[in-house]
């Protein structure tokens, strides 16, 4: 699927317009897939769809493999039966996500819909619902850990009482008898989330559109996964990590940093015969028609930090099964379509457990121009088995990049792009989707030609990420047909959208 000429743009869901302060899984999608089609693209690139956690950040998740609530279509409840007819008080902000708000809101309103739902036994798709509990091994694990944060207020699981938090097997059984009503609601949520999910990507898979998923390499310390398998993780006998996650100085921070997760116990994993990631992988190919793999070079060797370091600077490599753990994978799932994310520090040993399964890598434009002509970034110097991006969700929007650079950074990138400086990121795309690399995916807020205030996040700080949201006024009547003829001009068009 990756190695034909293709373009795609990267948007996450929460950043779609429409109702409830969120993008959602409702007409706004399909009206964005409908959108792509008519630009020529083959790609629709999101971020981990998994339930938020710390920060908002995606790449923060309760679970690994359970879905965003936040994204669930109200509407589509209402005409389902189980909620009545829904008005939306919007803010009056629409280009940002208030999640507090949001949360509040929509976990109030699903709430109600799932109770509506489990005592209507004359509900529709009843058993639809049965179906996706029985099939879906780790629903009952993720439903009873969402139904106990929910009793304890929200605190970490290592907070709750000791016979929850490091649970037994006997105490598991009372407790989902006790939770039952809870623990049924958040099943129907996540019933509803991939209900939905799948009847939009069957959407996009109509107009000939592929979804390009991300998996995190690491879990959030306050997950089920955690909680549920502390084997599988680097914690003593009291379920506290002794070694947490990060990267060690980059472009990105000076300090590092320091993620916080806590680390795989790989032995044991591999013990299992990594069934693990296998349930993993596997899950997140019902949901994407490919994945890129966040922070590949971690399945090499990962930075562990010290627990009580205040930054990342005092890590160290420490090996990962690498290429048993792939080998393993295929060989129970099959080859699987995968971009690796090898951006940071990349060794030789990354490089050859990437191009041993033919994965492409990634290369971001925004990073070619602070060395010579042999920075890999640089187009020139891009391979076909490749994805190149203006940027990533990490990146500022490509105006707001070039707008930051100093009067000598600027004339040097003018030169290579062939810009006048007004014109330069119209430029820099052109300059993108004429590169070799068989894949190129645009921001949507490149495409609009949004400023700083439209990035998505910034790495190294807790705050004010996550949320910015298009509205459909920055959508010109002319964008589709002038992307449509570069990308046709560049080879790169989806002959499906034709």
């Amino acid at each position: 699927m990756l190695d034909k000429r293709g373009c795609g743009v990267l948007l996450h869901p929460t950043s779609l317009p429409g109702p409830g302060g969120i993008g959602s899984m409702g007409k706004d999608a399909r009206s964005f897939i409908d959108l792509l089609a008519e630009m020529g693209m083959s790609y629709w690139q999101v971020l981990p769809l998994t339930p938020p956690a710390c920060g908002n950040s995606p790449y923060s998740a309760f679970s690994a493999l359970a879905g965003n609530p936040l994204l669930i279509n109200l509407d589509q409840l209402v005409v389902d039966g189980d909620l009545a007819a829904i008005r939306y008080v919007e803010s009056p902000d629409h280009t940002c996500v208030d999640f507090e708000a949001v949360s509040e809101k929509k976990m109030k309103l699903l709430r109600k819909a799932g109770a509506s739902f489990l005592a209507n036994d004359a509900a529709p798709y009843k058993q639809e619902f049965w179906d996706f509990c029985n099939r879906t091994t780790w629903l009952h694990n993720y439903a009873l850990f969402m139904a106990l944060k929910r009793k304890y207020k929200g605190k970490s699981w290592e907070k709750w009482p000791a016979d929850l938090a490091l649970l037994t097997p006997e105490q598991f059984e009372k407790v989902s008898v006790e939770l039952g009503p809870d623990i049924g609601i958040q099943k129907y949520i996540q019933w509803q989330f991939f209900r939905q999910w799948s009847g939009m990507r069957a959407y996009a898979a109509d107009k000939g559109i592929a979804i390009i998923g991300d998996i995190p390499i690491f879990v959030g310390y306050d997950s089920v996964d955690v909680w549920s398998h502390r084997e599988l993780f680097l914690l003593d006998s009291k379920g506290k990590p002794t070694v947490v996650a990060g990267v060690p100085p980059d472009y990105f921070s000076t300090t590092g940093q320091l993620w916080g997760n806590p680390l795989y116990n790989w032995e044991t994993m591999g013990d299992q015969k990594y069934a693990w990631w296998i349930e993993r992988f596997q899950s997140m190919f019902e949901l994407f028609d490919i994945i890129r793999v966040d922070h590949f070079r971690g399945f090499e060797a990962a930075w562990q930090v010290p627990v009580g370091e205040k930054t990342a600077v005092n890590g160290s490599w420490v090996k990962a099964p690498g290429a048993a753990l792939f080998d393993t994978i295929f060989g129970s799932l099959g080859k699987l379509p995968i971009i690796a994310e090898d951006l940071g520090v990349i060794t030789p040993e990354v490089e050859d457990l990437r191009d041993r399964y033919d994965f492409p890598g990634m290369k971001i434009v925004q990073f070619a121009f602070d060395s010579g002509p042999e920075n890999p970034y640089l187009p020139h110097n891009h391979q076909k088995k490749a994805v190149v991006y203006t940027g990533t969700h990490d990146n500022d929007t490509t105006a707001g990049w070039y707008g930051s650079l100093s009067d000598l950074q600027r004339s040097r990138v003018c030169y290579y792009v062939g810009g006048r400086g007004d014109d330069t990121v119209d430029c820099i795309l052109r300059t993108v989707l004429m590169s070799v690399a068989d894949t190129a995916i645009i921001p949507l807020q490149d495409l609009i030609r949004s400023g700083s205030e439209a990035r998505m996040n910034t790495p190294g700080t807790a705050f004010g990420n996550w949320g910015w949201r298009f509205t459909w006024d920055m959508i010109s009547r002319e964008l589709a047909g002038q992307v449509r003829a570069q990308i046709e001009c560049y080879g790169r068009c989806n002959p499906k959208c034709q």
